[in-house]
């Protein structure tokens, strides 16, 4: 038998060490576009360069790594996948989470009510350990919380038992052919459910509705009090009537977070119903939010300052702007995605926002702003730079936000390595 590993990054390193161990009798090669790769194991075939992808013809089966689309596997063998592999051996039962925006935090608030509440639950996925390098220690009992990107779900064989889809909104259209692709393969996480499963989604979002009309799991939508969920009402979170606790229980901040915690809510609800309110309400507090998605940096004279990196679309920019009721600045720019500003600029003639645009699309944001009448001015510098000027314009008693609306890669490693930059440049106001 031959196995491809077809990506060699962090996943394609652990997907090497499993299917190693899994198959020991197979020849399993490593496949990568780059044309040196660092941290081959010693005595492992490495084929290499551009096209090989398509050169997989001689292989039973091509493990690829999530970020690289199937379209662009040739063989005659079975092309699969982290997930198919770990769908397929997992024990557990699943709640899988997707969503343009707030996976992390939903998936986050889920473990940690679950594990208040004295159950053993493992997060993987995007936000947690590598899926593959836990599933040999998880038993039946546990609970299993799994990020899921469209990348994951592109080819998905097996739906979660309890599938959660937040708000969509075009993303990722430079690797996606289209938005319809996109929603395509993020409706995998509900297609193959059964009449025993459930998919909890977001209440008013037309193309979370439509990803979960596709499958036979039992519908629910949540925010709303109407089909089950949990919902808010008088600051407190409920369901069917009863009050849970106090939404000031949940300590990051943001009106789209509090819909994640009432997506949560949900989730817990169907798959632990035993989980007390008490337990509920510990599991909330004890989840201070996650870094890079509109935490609190510092205060500097008067303005405060707040790290977004990971709000790389319009969409997830909007929610930012709309969680603060005082005068804003915006540090916005980097490699476009492909995303739609039509709702942002909007949004943004309504409040009280300036911009500080930097990155590969600085001047079209510019133009944009421009046109819409929004003051907007142009940084071409590093993140010191960008940080300064958002001082100038910043007042006592606004805040000042990085949130950028585009990926990162034109001046940095990562979001990460954005976020980390603009935390950096903010102490260094002090």
């Amino acid at each position: 038998m031959r196995i491809a590993i077809a990506g060699y990054g962090v996943e394609g390193r652990v997907n090497y060490t499993y299917f190693s161990r899994e198959f020991p009798d197979a020849e399993v090669v490593i496949v990568d576009e780059r044309e040196r790769l660092d941290e081959v194991p010693e005595g492992t075939q490495a084929l290499l360069g551009e096209g090989v992808f398509s050169q997989l013809d001689d292989f039973d089966m091509v493990v690829r790594t999530a970020g690289l689309a199937p379209r662009k596997i040739q063989t005659n063998g079975t092309v699969w996948s982290a997930t198919n592999e770990f769908f397929a051996k997992c024990p557990a039962p699943i709640i899988g989470v997707t969503g343009t925006k707030g996976k992390g935090t939903t998936c986050s608030l889920i473990t940690s009510i679950l594990r208040t509440a004295g159950r053993t639950a493992h997060l993987v996925g995007n936000i947690g350990t590598p899926a593959l390098e836990v599933l040999p220690s998880i038993q039946s009992d546990d609970l299993v919380v799994y990020e899921l990107s469209s990348f994951q779900l592109w080819d998905l064989e097996k739906s979660p038992h309890i599938a959660v889809v937040l708000m969509i909104e075009p993303d990722h259209l430079d690797v996606h052919e289209s938005f319809d692709e996109y929603v395509q393969a993020k409706s995998n996480i509900a297609r193959l459910q059964t009449a025993d499963d459930m998919v909890i989604y977001h209440p008013t979002n037309e193309f979370s509705h439509a990803i979960a009309q596709v499958g036979q799991g039992a519908k629910q939508r949540y925010g709303v009090s109407d089909d089950g969920g949990v919902y808010v009402k008088s600051n407190t979170f409920f369901v069917q009537e009863n009050a849970i606790c106090g939404v000031d229980t949940l300590h990051i901040a943001g009106v789209h977070n509090r819909e994640n915690a009432c997506a949560a809510l949900s989730a817990v609800k169907a798959i632990a119903p035993e989980v007390t309110n008490e337990q509920i309400a510990d599991g909330l507090a004890a989840f201070d939010g996650l870094e890079h998605r509109l935490k609190f940096v510092a205060e500097v004279n008067g303005v405060r300052y707040y790290d977004d990196s990971i709000a790389t679309t319009p969409g997830s920019v909007i929610a930012a702007v709309r969680s603060f009721d005082v005068p804003k600045v915006l540090l916005m720019g980097g490699y476009d995605k492909g995303g739609d500003y039509g709702e942002l600029l909007n949004v943004y003639k309504g409040a009280d926002v300036k911009v500080v645009a930097y990155g590969a699309n600085r001047d079209t944001l510019k133009q944009l702003f421009d046109g819409v009448g929004v003051p907007c001015v142009v940084e071409p510098g590093d993140m010191r730079a960008v940080v300064a000027a958002a001082r100038t314009h910043a007042t006592p008693g606004s805040v000042v936000i990085l949130s950028p609306a585009a990926a990162s890669f034109d001046m940095f490693r990562s979001y990460a390595d954005r976020g980390d930059q603009f935390i950096t440049a903010v102490k260094e106001l002090q």
